[in-house]
């Protein structure tokens, strides 16, 4: 099997790759080749019995979305986007990033004239206010309240209608919003659901810009990966035509999230959260889904967290070596 990621040196794309080499097959069908793409050129993994091409490109560039399909990847991973904030700051980049190229591959698949399955990471920002009192339903409208949530709402349209053509096997996927994030903080307006977490575990000050009672979907970067490994092997009968998918989370307040790092990592690491609010954040995060029923991604069997104290353990584990600053 032929994989392409695009955004393979993003956070999520990072670890896919991690698992795939761990792997070395994708839902049971050997890796033979995996190419790895991003902006700036992904780092290999060593000791992998497949070839590994890595390459620093811009898929919002004409040309390259037709040399990285040139040699007819059998499974592609569409990660690469710029975030919520940033798109939002910056009308020009996140449309020419976020919506020009997806359209640019969706176009190189169709003229290479072969057909490859898709997995497109979409988002939960695809749906706006106001929102029904219980949650939100698979077939909800799609009404974003930002350019991000539009730019993926534009691109989810464009991979059903392609798959509805045949030119492409597409999956979209709306991701919860991904938490913990490692590393350093990047330009999202959700930024701070990770922050709050991984700052104070690591023995720094976390800034909150929210009220504890904003409530959000959640999903480890551990699920995010299993939901795309599942989604590279879902057969394209038992989806459907509405390849669009509202993966599950876990329902959490902000203040949820913190009585659960109490939890996990005691008070002290708690204390290290100051609170300082943000009234652009707010009204952001305001037009945001809080919670969803998922009830297709259940069925076509995709595995949320357990519960928030079990991502902010994933995060410790994977992340921290086990252990954090106490």
């Amino acid at each position: 099997m032929h994989i392409l990621i695009i955004g393979a040196a993003g956070m999520i794309g990072r670890k896919l790759t991690e698992r795939l080499a761990r792997d070395g097959a994708l839902n049971g069908r050997p890796i033979e080749r995996l190419d790895l793409v991003d902006v700036a050129a992904p780092k290999a993994p060593s000791g992998v019995a497949f070839e590994v091409d890595v390459a620093a490109a811009d898929l919002s560039e004409p040309a390259v979305a037709a040399r990285l399909v040139a040699d007819k990847p059998d499974v592609i991973f569409h990660l690469a986007a710029i975030v919520s904030g940033e798109a939002e700051a910056d009308f020009d980049k996140g449309y020419r990033i976020n919506l020009d190229g997806t359209r640019f591959l969706l176009e190189a698949i169709r003229q290479a004239s072969y057909v490859p399955r898709l997995v497109f990471t979409s988002s939960i920002a695809v749906f706006g206010a106001p929102f029904p009192a219980s949650r939100v339903p698979d077939d909800f409208n799609l009404t974003p309240l930002t350019s991000y949530g539009t730019q993926k709402a534009i691109c989810e349209l464009l991979l059903a209608d392609y798959t509805r053509k045949g030119f492409v096997d597409g999956v979209g996927l709306r991701f919860p919003t991904i938490v913990v994030r490692p590393g350093a903080p990047n330009k999202a307006a959700s930024g701070f659901f990770s922050g709050i977490i991984r700052e104070p575990l690591s023995g720094i000050e976390a800034v909150l810009p929210v009220g504890d009672d904003v409530r959000h979907w959640l999903a480890s970067p551990r699920a995010a990966v299993g939901f795309l490994v599942h989604a590279a092997g879902l057969d394209g009968a038992a989806i459907g035509p509405r390849r669009n998918i509202t993966l599950p989370g876990v329902e959490v307040t902000v203040g949820e999230m913190i009585e659960g790092l109490k939890k996990v990592a005691g008070e002290t690491v708690a204390s290290r959260i100051r609170r300082e609010p943000d009234p652009a954040v707010s009204k952001i995060i305001s037009g945001w889904p809080e919670a969803f029923e998922a009830k297709r991604s259940l069925e076509l069997g995709f595995t949320a967290d357990a519960d928030f104290e079990a991502i902010v353990r994933a995060h410790i584990e994977d992340e921290l070596e086990g252990s954090f600053v106490e």
